[in-house]
């Protein structure tokens, strides 16, 4: 949709323009150039308007998770604030110390651990050389023994009884090594590993549990938004639980409204509809519906709905408040036969909208301005309910730089309908 300020203030400047612009054979200017669509009928649903509330898409009553002295309140009613942000912070000196604390020993057991680990290790490693030089001792001796064996002299008897004797010796030192070995491995030198491992693995819990104490003690907003209610002050004296600050995100808003039963049957999460705040003039924003509650207010008859709209930040500020009221006009009515036009072509900010019509007679092409009252939307195209038909030219590009009666040359421009 355009603006008529900036059509106005185009507008007296078309002389000028006239001026100084190149002209052709006839000595006049060229007629400016507009891109232009055919408006198109179309049967939907008329419109009904329905009063409601703007409400936040989310609302958060942050609580104390521990119980304490407040020490830091850095917020203040309207500030804006990010998710994560601390809201406020309860006195920690004690619960500090104790994380200190379990932080030291948590560095004492895993010193521990490691140097356990470590000549543990180094004993291992140590036993598994004895166990090969024993293992190695063993198989010469046995190699040995069966040479002596073989020759069969009286001599060799001897040299046999010897090498017997020094294999039976080495197989008692593989047998020692390897006792020795699982000792380190598997007995009571492994279980001293273990335990302390386990102090280690003790350690750190404890120490995450008294930083999860310590995290609790820093309250934080849960999403981006405006603090919209205080409930303590520094000094103030919290328990576990009690309500600290009100978050509320209005980067989005929901209006709710009321529909009767009659209506409600024609609406579903991909209606969109106008949203009008009187607070704001002539502001006007599109809104989507959000959630249809299947519970009707059994006094009324009628059903809650959320209109969803994007909202507008000015200097860290919702342009669209929480509270605010609302007028909200969905297309749930009688199908009723209707012209539609592109959004573009649609002429916002004077007394009434208008729409500028190419209106051909003869072998000129004209501008037509035509006053109009919008009705319900169908993707990029909008009623336009005044005295317009079906295939009328509405000017969907150049419409700020001509005026009513001015001759234009016009171009077809394809405009994606639903």
């Amino acid at each position: 949709m355009r603006t008529a300020t900036s059509l106005l203030i185009l507008l007296t400047a078309i002389p000028a323009a006239h001026a100084q612009a190149p002209k052709g054979k006839s000595g006049a200017p060229p007629a400016p150039k507009v891109l232009v669509t055919p408006a198109r009928a179309d049967t939907i649903a008329e419109p009904r308007t329905f009063v409601g509330t703007v409400k936040p898409i989310r609302h958060s009553l942050v609580g104390s998770a521990a119980a304490g002295r407040v020490e830091e309140y850095p917020i203040n009613e309207g500030d804006a604030v990010k998710a994560g942000q601390p809201i406020a912070q309860l006195r920690r000196g004690i619960i500090k110390a104790e994380v200190d604390a379990a932080r030291a020993t948590l560095t004492m057991r895993q010193a521990e651990l490691s140097e356990m680990e470590k000549s543990h290790q180094d004993e291992i490693d140590q036993e598994q050389a004895k166990l090969a030089n024993a293992q190695a001792e063993l198989a010469f001796r046995q190699t040995k023994m069966l040479r002596s064996r073989s020759l069969g002299t009286s001599i060799a008897k001897e040299l046999y009884e010897e090498d017997a004797a020094a294999a039976q010796k080495a197989d008692a030192s593989v047998h020692e090594h390897q006792a020795a070995l699982r000792m380190l491995t598997q007995g009571p030198r492994q279980l001293k590993t273990e335990q302390a491992r386990a102090r280690m693995t003790g350690a750190q819990a404890e120490l995450s549990r008294l930083e999860e104490q310590f995290d609790r003690h820093t309250m934080k907003a849960p999403f981006d938004g405006w603090v919209s209610a205080e409930h303590t002050e520094i000094g103030q004296w919290v328990m576990q639980g009690d309500p600290v600050a009100e978050i509320v995100e209005l980067h989005a808003v929901d209006i709710e409204i009321a529909v009767v039963e009659d209506f409600v049957g024609n609406l579903h999460t991909a209606v969109e509809g106008l949203v009008e705040i009187p607070a704001l003039g002539q502001e006007r924003f599109v809104g989507r519906v959000a959630a249809i509650n299947p519970q009707a207010d059994p006094r009324a008859h009628t059903f809650p709905v959320k209109v969803r709209v994007a909202n507008r930040i000015d200097n860290d500020q919702p342009l669209l408040k929480s509270g605010m009221f609302a007028r909200v006009t969905l297309a749930v009515g009688k199908p009723t036969p209707c012209v539609l036009v592109p959004k573009d072509a649609v002429v916002l900010g004077g007394p009434t909208p208008i729409v500028l019509v190419a209106a051909s007679t003869g072998d000129k092409t004209t501008v037509r301005p035509v006053p109009i009252t919008l009705g319900p939307q169908q993707g990029a195209w909008i009623a336009a309910i005044g005295d317009m038909k079906e295939g009328d030219l509405v000017i969907v590009e150049g419409n700020e730089r001509v005026r009513p009666g001015q001759d234009i040359r016009t171009e077809l421009k394809d405009v994606a309908y639903p």
